[in-house]
């Protein structure tokens, strides 16, 4: 049997909210029709270079804090940065940001650091701005959904 791919999903998750969101691209991530890919959740905090060196692709998911990513976020980041910097070059991810202002510094914040690690987005973040919607977590399934299908078809 081949070796299953790896799909890291890492997500601050301060609220219930937010926490419905990371569960909701988990949920996308293992839908029943992909079988080659495994995906696991964890919180910034929780996630080390280890975890982003075994993984085949990765969902990041932050809140807005004051115009830019979460501090957990944040501190992801500065743990792994330079320890995966020259072994995950051209990795795919996938971002989601749910914002109360516009997103916009999140997202740029963001970008900055995954542009410098030389990670692909397969496409635009998702932006869950404003009040909270139903439909936010429909969306962050889908694109769980498509960073495994990805994975799954060799595309990514």
């Amino acid at each position: 049997m081949s070796h299953k791919k790896q799909l890291l999903i890492v997500a601050n998750t301060p609220s219930d909210n937010t926490a419905a969101l990371a569960q909701a691209a988990l949920q996308g991530a293992q839908h029943p029709d992909i079988d080659s890919v495994e995906a696991r959740l964890l919180t910034p905090f929780d996630t080390d270079a280890n975890d982003v060196m075994s993984a085949d692709g990765i969902v990041l998911g932050t809140t807005e804090n004051f115009g830019y990513m979460s501090g957990a976020l944040k501190d992801f980041f500065d743990r792994v940065y330079y320890p995966v910097l020259e072994h995950k070059q051209g990795m795919p991810y996938l971002l989601y940001v749910r914002a109360g202002l516009d997103g916009t510094g999140t997202i740029s914040a963001v970008e900055r650091i995954v542009t410098g690690l030389r990670w692909k987005a397969l496409r635009e973040p998702l932006l869950c701005h404003g009040a909270y919607q139903d439909e936010f977590t429909a969306q962050t399934e889908e694109l769980g959904l498509l960073m495994a299908a990805s994975l799954d078809a060799g595309i990514a």
